[in-house]
C-alpha cells in the first residue's frame, strides 16, 4: 500500500480519548436529556447497534455509528459529536474498568471506533455507549489468551456471503446460541447488486452503490438485521472482505466491467467503498484508508494455541486469467509480493499450535472439468497457481496449517495437497470453505447434487460438498479441531431451524481432515 497513514492522523481517529479509570458511577448512565449548548439528537441514534472486534490479550475495538435515519445517509447534524463509553467486567456495569469520550466526525460518518487497551487477557467484558441522554444497546465481548498460554481452547465461528435479497441472515440466530469466542467473517458483507423486485428483500436505493453516501446506506440496511446485529453485540468479529464489498470479481483496481467504469471512475468507487467499509466494522485506525487503499491483512495472536493470518485477496491481486496458461503464469500474483513475504515469514516464525489463514478465496484445487482434462474457476486460487503452489509447499515446513474460506456459497472441505496435478501427492494441510450465510437462498438440493457429484472423482479430495447455508463452528484445541457444519432449513422466513449437517476432526500432526 502506498501514503501510509500518520501516527497523528491514527491517534486523532482511534477515538479513545481521555481513557479513565473505573471510579465513576454507573449511575451516571441513567438515560438524561442532553445537556449544554448543542441541539439534541433526533431519537434512535444508535439503530445500527453496537459491535467489537480484533481482540488482543489486553485490548479490544469498539464500535457504533451514530444513525437516527440510517438508509438516508445517517440523519445526523453536520458536526462531531462527543460519545461517552464504558467497559466493565460485568453486566450491570457495576464493575468499571474503562470509560471514555470518542468522537463521532462526520467525515466518517459519525462511527466511532475505540481501541481499548490496558484489559485482562482471555475475558469477557461488557460495554455501551451514550450520547445526547440516549443509551445504546450493551455489548459483549472478549479478549485474547495471554501471548504465553498454551492450554486452553478456542471457539471460533467460520462466516460469509450474506446477501440480504436472497434471503434473511437466520443462520447468526443458531450461531449466538453457540456462544463463539470470535467470529470470523472472509467477506462479502455486503452485496453492490441493484434492487431486486423478486429477491426476499430487497435491496435499498436504486441501482448499485458508487458513491459513498450510497455504500454507506447499503452498509446501513445490512446492519439493521436484527440476528446479525445481535451476533456483533456477543462475540468479537474479525473481518476481511472480498469483491461484493466493492464490485463483482474485480482485481486491485480493475473493475469487473472495464469497458463500463473507466479507471479513474473506479478509483473513486473503490474509496468510497474502502471508506464506508471502515466506517462499518470494529477494526483498528490502522484500516483508516488512504484513498483508493486500505490496509486490511494482519495478524491475530490466541495465545500458543492458534495464530490467525487475516488475508487481502481483492486489492493486491494481478487480474485473472483467461486460460489455463494464464492461470500457471508465475508472474501472476494473489497477494502481491510485501504481503505474500509477511504471510510466509508468519507461517515460518510461528510459535503457535494451529497455524489458522482466513482467505476469502478457495485455496484447494476445484477441477469443473468431468473425466480427463481440467476446467478452473479462475478468481480462485486456482488461478494464481504458481502462487498457491508455493505456499502449498512451505505448508510441509510449517505447524498445523488450517485455511478457513468462503466465497464459493458452498460448504466445500478439502485436503490441501502440495501438487494437484498429482493424485500421489503429499496432504499437507486443511481448508475450510464455509458456505454463505444467505447468499443463493434456500437452494435446490437436488439440483446441486446433479450439478456437483459427477466431479468428486475428479476431486477425490474434497471430504464434504453442501448446498445448506449456515456456517462452522470449530473447537480448537492441542489434540485437534472438532468443526460443525451448521445450517438452517431457510432463509427465506426471518426464523429457522438449525442442525448439524457434519462433524469433522482434524488431528494435530496429522496433516488433513476427516468426516467424524
Amino acid at each position: 500500500m502506498t501514503g501510509a497513514v500518520s501516527p497523528d492522523r491514527r491517534r486523532f481517529l482511534t477515538a479513545g480519548a481521555a481513557v479513565l479509570g473505573a471510579a465513576a458511577s454507573a449511575q451516571l448512565w441513567l438515560p438524561a436529556t442532553a445537556h449544554g449548548a448543542e441541539t439534541p439528537l433526533p431519537d434512535g441514534v444508535f439503530s445500527l447497534g453496537v459491535a467489537s472486534g480484533d481482540p488482543l490479550p489486553d485490548g479490544i475495538v469498539l464500535w457504533t455509528r451514530l444513525a437516527p435515519d440510517p438508509l438516508n445517509g445517517g440523519g445526523m447534524p453536520d458536526r462531531v459529536v462527543p460519545v461517552e463509553w464504558q467497559l466493565a467486567e460485568d453486566q450491570r456495569f457495576r464493575k468499571l474498568v474503562r470509560r471514555g469520550t470518542a468522537q463521532a466526525r462526520p467525515e466518517y460518518g459519525h462511527s466511532v471506533h475505540v481501541d481499548v487497551r490496558g484489559l485482562r487477557p482471555d475475558r469477557t467484558y461488557w460495554y455501551r455507549f451514550r450520547t445526547s441522554g440516549q443509551l445504546s444497546p450493551v455489548g459483549r465481548t472478549r479478549t485474547a489468551p495471554h501471548p504465553y498460554s498454551s492450554g486452553g481452547s478456542l471457539r471460533m465461528a467460520l462466516a460469509s456471503c450474506q446477501n440480504w435479497q436472497h434471503g434473511y441472515f437466520t443462520p447468526y440466530a443458531d450461531m449466538l446460541d453457540q456462544d463463539p469466542d470470535v467470529v470470523v467473517f472472509v467477506g462479502d458483507y455486503i452485496y453492490e447488486s441493484t434492487p431486486s423486485a423478486t429477491g426476499v428483500r430487497r435491496h435499498e436505493g436504486t441501482g448499485e452503490p458508487f458513491s459513498l453516501a450510497q455504500y454507506r446506506n447499503r452498509y446501513a440496511q445490512y446492519r439493521t438485521d436484527a440476528d446479525l446485529a445481535a451476533m456483533h453485540a456477543n462475540a468479537p468479529f474479525v473481518v476481511s472482505f472480498d469483491d461484493h464489498e466493492v464490485d463483482n470479481d474485480f482485481a486491485g483496481e480493475i473493475p469487473q466491467d472495464p469497458d463500463k467504469q473507466p479507471h479513474d471512475a473506479f478509483v473513486a468507487r473503490l474509496t468510497a467503498a474502502y471508506q464506508a467499509f471502515y466506517e462499518h466494522m470494529p477494526v483498528r485506525a490502522t484500516a483508516v484508508p488512504n484513498g483508493p487503499h486500505i490496509r486490511m491483512y494482519r495478524r491475530l495472536e490466541f495465545g500458543r494455541l492458534a495464530r490467525l493470518n487475516v488475508l487481502d485477496t481483492r486489492q493486491y491481486r494481478s487480474d485473472q486469467a483467461k486460460s489455463q496458461a494464464g492461470a500457471q503464469d508465475p508472474s501472476l500474483t494473489m497477494l502481491g509480493a510485501r504481503q505474500k513475504q509477511w504471510l510466509l515469514n508468519g507461517l515460518q516464525n510461528s510459535p503457535a499450535r494451529w497455524n489458522l489463514i482466513a482467505s476469502q478465496i478457495m485455496m484447494a484445487e476445484t477441477d469443473l472439468q468431468v473425466g480427463e482434462g481440467k476446467l478452473w474457476f479462475y478468481d480462485a486460487w486456482d488461478g494464481y497457481q504458481a502462487e498457491r503452489n508455493r505456499f502449498l509447499k512451505e505448508f510441509r515446513q510449517v505447524r498445523n496449517p488450517v485455511v478457513l474460506s468462503g466465497d464459493r456459497h458452498l460448504t466445500m472441505i478439502s485436503d490441501l495437497k502440495e501438487d494437484y496435478a498429482d493424485p500421489d501427492s503429499t496432504v499437507v494441510g486443511a481448508e475450510f470453505v464455509g458456505t454463505s450465510i444467505s447468499s443463493n437462498g434456500d437452494q435446490d438440493q437436488a439440483a446441486f447434487r446433479k450439478e456437483w457429484d459427477p466431479r468428486r472423482p475428479d476431486n477425490p479430495h474434497w471430504k464434504l460438498l453442501d448446498a445448506h447455508r449456515g456456517y462452522h463452528l470449530f473447537d480448537i484445541g492441542r489434540a485437534g479441531i472438532d468443526a460443525q457444519v451448521r445450517v438452517v432449513d431457510t432463509v427465506r422466513q426471518p426464523s429457522a431451524t438449525p442442525s448439524t449437517l457434519a462433524r469433522l476432526r482434524v488431528e494435530a500432526g496429522r496433516p488433513g481432515v476427516e468426516v467424524v
